[in-house]
């Protein structure tokens, strides 16, 4: 994990700290879709949880099982957001950690980085989320600096407004990697933060059996 000069203090609600915020879609294999399918309720939930920590989302996610197919799995995941209150918006970014940048990342990058993280987290109060999905790694760093400067521009209400919209897009990459999880394939690594991969076990799941 890279070093950071500086950062907010957070407590996170969960046992575990939410999947960093991920780049690429994982696959999207259909044993990891029936096995989703078939969790106990409350596993089911937890593992959610793990995707967007807005209880409500997570509930309104797992009571709609089972799923045909993965499209339909993140048409809900989608629906349920679009959907969330704003105090389920507000429980959500309470469990999220702002973006980092990770292995290989030029040290003053991390220090402005850390400087406009803790800026925007004073400004608005919560997490800066942001969903690098179709950005090649060698363009995160100066994407994620200039989504956070550029954003730290906004009223409050319109930051929030976009924050729940990528708040959306990096829990739908969760629920992909997921799926990739339980069907024991690898999830590819974000790209803020090359050290985020997990086992099921950090979803609150046991290992795929078989």
């Amino acid at each position: 994990m890279a070093v950071h000069p500086r950062r907010a203090p957070r407590r996170p609600p969960l046992s575990s700290p939410l999947p960093a915020q991920v780049r690429g879609p994982a696959s999207s294999p259909g044993a990891g879709l029936e096995r989703f399918n078939t969790l106990p309720p409350e596993q089911a939930r937890t593992a959610l949880l793990h995707c967007c920590g807005s209880g409500r989302w997570a509930q309104r996610v797992a009571d709609h099982r089972p799923y045909p197919d993965t499209a339909s799995l993140l048409a809900a995941g989608d629906e349920a957001a679009y959907d969330m209150s704003q105090g389920d918006l507000t429980e959500a970014l309470a469990r999220e950690s702002s973006a980092e940048l990770g292995h290989g990342a030029p040290y003053a990058a991390l220090v402005a980085l850390d400087a406009a993280r803790a800026e925007y987290e004073r400004t608005f109060g919560h997490a800066f989320v942001v969903c690098l999905d179709g950005h090649p790694p060698e363009e995160q760093i100066s994407q994620l600096l200039a989504a956070i400067r550029r954003r730290m521009g906004h009223e409050i209400d319109e930051e929030r407004s976009i924050s729940a919209d990528e708040l959306r897009m990096v829990a739908r990459s969760r629920l992909q990697c997921l799926l990739g999880r339980l069907a024991g394939a690898e999830c590819p690594r974000s790209g803020t933060d090359p050290d985020d991969g997990r086992s099921t076990a950090d979803f609150g799941l046991f290992a795929p059996v078989g």
